[in-house]
């Protein structure tokens, strides 16, 4: 996985480097996922951590609010397609386990919940 940015807790995705250009699509339509319990969409949430794109597939590695999300499977499932559609390829999903903070959250993201 990519270095985290010094400045917060927001991952540098792997596709950022190797296709720059794909990033503000993929991020576009990945924020069509949103945690129904948070209201928030998963790159509002840092949720996703990486994506890397390797010859004519790409993996894409993210972690959820909680272990136990209900919704997780769901979450999962819908961020498989929109990052399908956006980056047009295959695309697994690989689950972290590493546990979700509020400094994940992208800035400027805690106000809309209520949070700051």
């Amino acid at each position: 996985m990519s270095q985290e940015n010094s400045t917060n807790n927001r991952p540098v995705w792997d596709i950022e480097n190797s296709h720059p250009e794909l990033v503000d699509h993929v991020k576009t339509k990945l924020r069509e996922v949103v945690d129904p319990e948070i209201g928030l969409d998963i790159i509002a949430l840092g949720l996703v951590r990486n994506i890397r794109i390797e010859d004519d597939n790409a993996n894409l590695y993210m972690i959820l609010t909680t272990p136990f999300c209900p919704y997780g499977p769901a979450m999962i499932e819908m961020t498989r397609k929109k990052a399908e559609e956006a980056l047009e390829r295959p695309v697994s999903i690989e689950l972290g386990m590493e546990m979700w903070d509020f400094s994940m959250m992208e800035e400027g993201a805690m106000p809309e919940w209520g949070m700051w």
